[in-house]
């Protein structure tokens, strides 16, 4: 055996290659699913804490989107749970301060 064949790989794992891993995702891809997942849940329930959460959903999605890093599809869905969690907390908000201040004057 030639000593200089003797640390090359055969041929046929020459040709096969290593296969490739998963893609990798974006830590902020993955903030951006969490926080608009829970802004969705809370949106009917809590008053503030789901607008602040939608928020930070969509920026952290759009910042994820931008770099390029992976998790593309985890930062559209971080986007769109952020903006359709963000339309009921709003009403919400409106219709409480509405009932508030209807009690307010009634009072």
């Amino acid at each position: 055996m030639d000593s200089n064949n003797f640390n090359q790989q055969p041929v046929y794992q020459q040709q096969m290659g290593m296969p490739q891993g998963p893609e990798k995702s974006s830590g902020l891809a993955i903030a951006s699913m969490v926080l608009g997942i829970v802004s969705l849940v809370l949106s009917c329930c809590v008053p503030y804490v789901p607008v602040v959460l939608a928020l930070l959903a969509v920026v952290l999605g759009g910042v994820s989107l931008s770099k390029k890093q992976g998790g593309k599809g985890m930062a559209i869905a971080g986007l769109v749970c952020g903006i359709i969690g963000l339309v009921p907390s709003v009403i919400v908000i409106i219709s409480g301060a509405a009932i508030y201040s209807a009690l307010g004057t009634a009072l």
